[in-house]
């Protein structure tokens, strides 16, 4: 253990460790509830993200469920209950207040896009309504044999709004499986998700899937931090955009980064057959 993670310590829906250098597992930390997100989730996961994007020590991140029997059961209801209810409020003035709830919520998960690291997810057991919000605004997701999945919203009168809507499609390239799922939400296994791409690798049991996990972001973490971030961005700007606004993009960001120490660092270690030992961003 390293102790990059003294300074997330006081997390309550979430616990933070660093298992190797420059590397650090967040792990979902609400067991007894089946992780699933109260009001507290979404500010925490809001913060952490935030925070990593400004550590300069952290080059990787690795999401999991914690010591719960699934990754999440999403949304908590018995928490936002009242969000739902008709009342005698004014209807106009109900949206409103609606509005910056859910835009609070949304910028929990698209700060784990912005926070300029890859981020690794590792899901095991169910991963229900917002877990595919969660899940679908990382890097890399993989999963043990018996995870399934469930763009649930629809089975509580509601259209998914934290970004499943948006990011699935692009994850997986497919638009007539994803509104299959959205408009029905019935479970699927995650031998469909691999078939589809939501999962990029299958692992025997929750352990070795952490494991993997860990190694793969402790493997990313040994790279130039600057050829990594730039990667990521630019992965994600391109996505977005067209091709030709993606070259005009990556050839700006590039024009600067260049100039970074790291490329004479990488070489000398590739020709010396070392490993390269890389600043802080």
């Amino acid at each position: 253990m390293t102790d990059i993670a003294t300074s997330y310590a006081e997390f309550q829906t979430l616990r933070i460790t660093s298992p190797s250098e420059h590397v650090l597992h967040v792990e979902l930390n609400r067991p007894k509830q089946m992780n699933s997100m109260n009001h507290q989730f979404w500010h925490d996961m809001r913060d952490v993200f935030r925070r990593i994007r400004a550590d300069t020590n952290v080059r990787a991140v690795v999401i999991s469920g914690g010591e719960c029997r699934m990754f999440t059961a999403g949304l908590d209801l018995k928490a936002f209950g009242s969000t739902f209810t008709t009342g005698d409020e004014d209807p106009a003035r109900k949206a409103l207040n609606f509005l910056p709830l859910v835009h609070d919520m949304q910028e929990s998960f698209t700060a784990i896009e912005n926070c300029m690291r890859p981020v690794i997810v590792a899901v095991h057991g169910a991963c229900i309504g917002g877990g595919i919000d969660l899940i679908t605004a990382c890097d890399i997701r993989f999963a043990t044999k018996d995870a399934f999945f469930s763009i649930k919203e629809v089975d509580i009168g509601l259209a998914a709004d934290i970004g499943t809507l948006q990011r699935l499609p692009k994850v997986v390239g497919n638009d007539s499986w994803v509104r299959e799922l959205a408009f029905t939400g019935r479970n699927f296994g995650v031998a469909e998700a691999l078939q589809f791409g939501l999962v990029s690798k299958i692992v025997e049991n929750k352990q070795d899937l952490v494991a993997e996990a860990i190694k793969t972001a402790t493997f990313i973490a040994t790279k130039s931090p600057i050829a990594v971030v730039g990667t990521k961005q630019v992965l994600n700007y391109s996505r977005d955009h067209t091709t030709a606004e993606g070259l005009q993009y990556v050839g700006l960001w590039n024009a600067a980064m260049t100039n970074t120490q790291d490329i004479p660092i990488a070489i000398q270690a590739n020709l010396a057959k070392t490993k390269p030992v890389f600043p802080k961003l």
